[in-house]
């Protein structure tokens, strides 16, 4: 039976947001807490905008139901984030949600946690890490297919390596599996990471989705 990590880090991220001002910055300007939390409300219960997240023609659409989202109380927000997805969403399914929501919820909460002055890092538990690091390779690799070296995604205490990119030059990057997706979403420049050689910018390389 596979071990549900999801619902424990949506509950983290949403007394996260209960605790921040609804202005509060995030990684993601010019997105505040509030538009953040409207985002994944939208993403579990409007199926006809969260196309836009993905499909650029329809992006227009999408920002003004997020819009509309974010302009209702923030408080009522912040629950619907708890609450989790409409009864009908298919990640209501276990196996479903662990694929879909895990890595979605933890790079949010960092989203808004790394905006915040004084931050450091989690101490996440031992399977949520492992469940990170089996999304590491196939989300590199497709999302730093274009990183002019091949870049050597390493895993902290670990001798477990995944390669992305290609070339002859070679960059080492290693840390915790959360601060690799940060890398692979576009987050490189507030992840905690050991690269080598040190002056590699790698963070340029990875653009997120």
């Amino acid at each position: 039976m596979t071990t549900s990590y999801a619902p424990a880090e949506r509950a983290a991220l949403a007394d996260t947001l209960a605790g921040l001002d609804p202005a509060a910055p995030t990684l993601c300007p010019p997105w505040r807490a509030r538009d953040l939390a409207a985002h994944v409300v939208l993403r579990e219960h409007r199926p006809d905008a969260a196309l836009g997240i993905a499909v650029r023609p329809l992006a227009g659409h999408t920002q003004r139901v997020q819009d509309g989202i974010a302009a209702g109380d923030y408080a009522a927000l912040v629950d619907r984030v708890r609450r989790g997805p409409a009864p009908w969403w298919p990640t209501r399914i276990p196996q479903l949600r662990e694929a879909a929501d895990l890595v979605e919820l933890v790079i949010h909460h960092e989203d808004l946690r790394r905006a915040q002055p004084g931050w450091e890092p989690r101490e996440l538990p031992a399977g949520v890490e492992d469940a990170l690091w089996a999304r590491v390779p196939g989300l590199a690799k497709r999302l730093g297919r274009r990183a002019p070296a091949t870049v050597a995604l390493r895993r902290s205490g670990s001798p477990d390596v995944v390669e992305v990119g290609s070339g002859e030059r070679r960059v080492v990057v290693e840390a915790a599996p959360v601060e690799l997706l940060l890398l692979a979403f576009g987050r490189g420049r507030a992840a905690r990471l050991v690269v080598e050689p040190a002056d590699t910018p790698v963070a340029e390389w990875f653009s997120g989705p």
